[in-house]
């Protein structure tokens, strides 16, 4: 029969002991119990002792209580914190957590790792020292056989402090697939997932214009709310470079700042450099919501060739067009239904010209700004109000020769009254408004003028119905519904065409502009519609979730006259303009479907279509096409993927893996040839995931930049090689991590 008792426990009182930890009752259960009055107990058969969080199990067990030692053996089990420990025998201080462990293995709950020692010693609760140890997060299902895991990290010493997170490898080898790949007479890494300082695994790059490059990371912890990442280099064709990038978050600001500089680039015999700087922040209310905003996006490079040779470092969307902007901008709730917005901005741009020619965008220094909304009268009145006033001055720096375009001043206001009409089953929105601007130009506008102002005025109406109807579609309940949708303008002819184009461009053809008042973004145009977009919409959802399955739309604009100020730029006689038709929709299970056509019926054909399917049944299994076409100009067809191509069955070492395919190419039909391609592989083992990834960049019609990344991610200790994550994630769609950002150690280190 089992026997149990509960023992009481004070605390040691021996001297120089690590301080003694709160007191709790020790459970004390086994199949036999002998105990002498506050002196020895010994427990024998399926013993079992439990402190709190601690639990310790062996064959045997004796326990001392003036000292609080406890001595167990056989089998024996200890669990403490989510941590475990197995060995032969085992000493453990109940009161100080002081003790060992012989020939232990153990796992870590902390990182999901473990490994064997010779033994183990616990200096307190936080802290531990492991003699002859390995560590590895892979299985040991076939150590019995001499099967040893893919990857183990041994060391003559291991010692591992949990509360100052710091772990420290003595005689250090990391062994691969049973070879060495790496030895240190010290390797540090953290001991648990937060943060820490320290030198960062290398990493190793290639491509076609530095050739082979390596760079050693160190990361600095300095706060809990700032960091630091500087990472020395050498390339092969270039010489030394150094990066670094410089987080930080504060209650009420945030940023980063990245630097990258080569001081003498030998391939081209001069200094380069690019810097961004990006930042938020607001102050006036806890949140920002009442207060002010204000932020920066700055980036800038040396030279024109920089987005050729380092395209890594720029992370814009437009590798040509670097963003240089600054603003600040609050906002006054009058009442629910009042705001104001003030705001000023600064907006320039870097151009990096190439034999291709960009024209640069106009640079706002600076743009001044007030806006507002709200409503007259309250419910019963129900009229809308909106205004914008804004002063800009615009002007262009880096101008290439045969711009002639004027630099200048603009100021101009907006306004808008309108009484929205909705009763569920539809709606109805008539709206008033006007486009006010002066300008001032440096030099003589095209009429030879240089101040000219104008004001146009408009009329439009908005107004549409709601219908629905229980549906079913490939066996699905569905609710159906029909919005037929008439939208009409009416915009008088104003002489416009001398005046410049600061920030005005022709708005994209496509579900939400159709419907808009003016065919022009900006404020320098304004068209002289007179015209009814007519449209409609149907939506299938489902009855109970209201889960949008199914979308298809049309909608054309007919007009009543003719139309002086085009986008096209040439005066139209057209009374009918180009069809638009749209649709998405997850219909069919783990497919989605996106397309948008505009067809020209003068010519009996599409003028553009943008068409984008989805295939994703499960989680890494992701196959994505999307082909687009505008005539005369492109047709370009890419094509996405992350899918497995091959499962294998799991080894004696329990590391069996799945092999995956990922990239995305972007094929031009126009010219023949793929433009921007990603391919590479990814070898997820469980324990490790290796990657290889091929990057080509198009940087002209018969230039190219092709970048090779290698990783070598060991899961529970830290990521060797190049990092193609962020390359895969921005430009594969639906692609997703194999595993989390933060499951391999951040910041592994190595102390020579």
């Amino acid at each position: 029969m089992a026997a149990a008792c509960v023992l009481a426990c004070a605390p040691s009182v021996r001297a120089g002991a690590p301080s003694a930890l709160p007191k709790l009752p020790v459970e004390l259960s086994a199949d036999t119990v002998h105990s002498t009055m506050d002196q020895e107990t010994v427990a024998e058969g399926e013993v079992e002792l439990r402190q709190g969080q601690l639990t310790l199990t062996a064959d045997m067990l004796r326990y001392y209580a003036p000292t609080q030692w406890a001595r167990a053996a056989g089998h024996v089990q200890l669990q403490r914190d989510g941590d475990r420990f197995s060995g032969t025998a085992a000493e453990l201080n109940l009161a100080t957590r002081e003790g060992f462990v012989l020939q232990p293995t153990y796992h870590f709950e902390r990182t999901g790792a473990g490994g064997r020692a010779e033994r183990i010693d616990f200096v307190s609760d936080k802290r531990l020292s492991a003699r002859r140890a390995d560590y590895t997060s892979c299985p040991r299902d076939g150590a019995a056989d001499g099967v040893e895991p893919d990857w183990v990290l041994s060391a003559d010493r291991l010692d591992l402090d949990f509360e100052h997170n710091d772990g420290v490898a003595h005689g250090a080898v990391l062994h691969f697939l049973g070879v060495p790949i790496l030895a240190a007479p010290a390797i540090s890494f953290p001991a648990t997932s937060e943060r820490r300082s320290g030198w960062l695994p290398p990493e190793l790059d290639s491509d076609t214009r530095g050739g082979v490059s390596l760079a050693v990371p160190y990361y600095w912890n300095l706060a809990p709310n700032y960091d630091l990442i500087t990472t020395p280099s050498i390339a092969a064709l270039r010489g030394l470079g150094l990066q670094a990038e410089f987080r930080y978050l504060q209650p009420s600001d945030e940023g980063r700042v990245e630097v990258h500089t080569l001081p003498h680039d030998r391939v081209v015999g001069r200094e380069r450099h690019a810097y961004e700087w990006v930042h938020d922040g607001h102050f006036g209310s806890g949140d920002g919501s009442d207060g002010w905003r204000y932020g920066t996006n700055l980036m800038r490079a040396s030279d024109d060739d920089y987005w050729k040779d380092f395209a890594n470092q720029l992370p814009s969307l437009t590798r040509r067009l670097l963003p240089q902007a600054a603003g600040a901008e609050r906002r006054y709730a009058l009442s629910p239904d009042t705001s104001l917005d003030l705001y000023a901005h600064l907006q320039g741009w870097q151009v990096l010209q190439d034999t291709e020619t960009i024209l640069p965008p106009y640079q706002r220094v600076p743009q001044l700004g007030l806006r507002g909304r709200g409503r007259l009268g309250g419910e019963d009145v129900g009229l809308q109000w909106e205004f914008e006033a804004e002063a800009n001055r615009f002007e262009l720096a880096d101008r290439p020769v045969g711009d002639d375009r004027p630099d200048g001043a603009r100021a101009h206001l907006l306004g808008a009254l309108s009484r929205p009409f909705d009763e569920g089953w539809g709606w109805f929105i008539p709206r008033a408004s006007f486009n006010a601007a002066s300008y001032r130009t440096d030099t003589a506008m095209s009429d030879q003028r240089r101040d000219a102002s104008r004001v146009i005025p408009t009329l439009s109406a908005d107004a549409g119905l709601r219908f629905d109807r229980d549906s079913e579609l490939f066996g699905r309940a569905l609710r159906q519904t029909l919005e037929p949708r008439l939208h009409y303008v009416n915009t008088p002819w104003r002489e416009q065409t001398a005046l410049p184009l600061f920030d005005t461009a022709p708005s994209d053809f496509n579900a939400v502009s159709i419907y808009a008042d003016n065919p022009f973004s900006g404020i320098d145009r304004v068209a002289d519609t007179h015209q009814v977009t007519l449209g409609a919409t149907s939506r299938w959802r489902e009855t109970g979730s209201g889960i949008e399955r199914l979308r298809l739309g049309v909608a054309q604009r007919f007009l009543f006259r003719d139309q002086r100020l085009t986008p096209e730029g040439v005066e139209g006689d057209k009374r009918a303009s180009d069809l638009l038709l749209f649709g998405s929709g997850t219909l069919f299970q783990n497919w989605i479907f996106d397309a948008t056509v505009q067809y020209n019926a003068s010519i009996d054909r599409p003028v553009r279509s943008i068409v984008a399917a989805r295939y994703q049944p499960a989680p890494f299994y992701t196959l994505a096409g999307t082909y687009r076409y505008a005539r005369d100009l492109s047709e370009q067809f890419e094509l996405g993927w992350q899918w497995p191509l091959y499962r294998g069955d799991k080894r004696a070492n329990g590391c069996g893996g799945t092999l995956y395919g990922v990239g995305r190419v972007n094929f031009s039909m126009r010219d023949n040839r793929v433009t921007d391609s990603i391919a590479g592989l990814e070898y997820d083992a469980g324990c490790w995931i290796a990657r290889f990834v091929a990057q080509k960049v198009s940087t002209g019609l018969a230039e190219s930049t092709t970048h090779w990344m290698l990783q070598l991610e060991l899961v529970g200790l830290s990521r060797l090689g190049s990092n193609p994550l962020k390359v895969l994630k921005d430009n594969i769609p639906g692609y997703r991590l194999l595993r989390d950002d933060d499951a391999a150690a951040p910041s592994t280190t190595f102390t020579p």
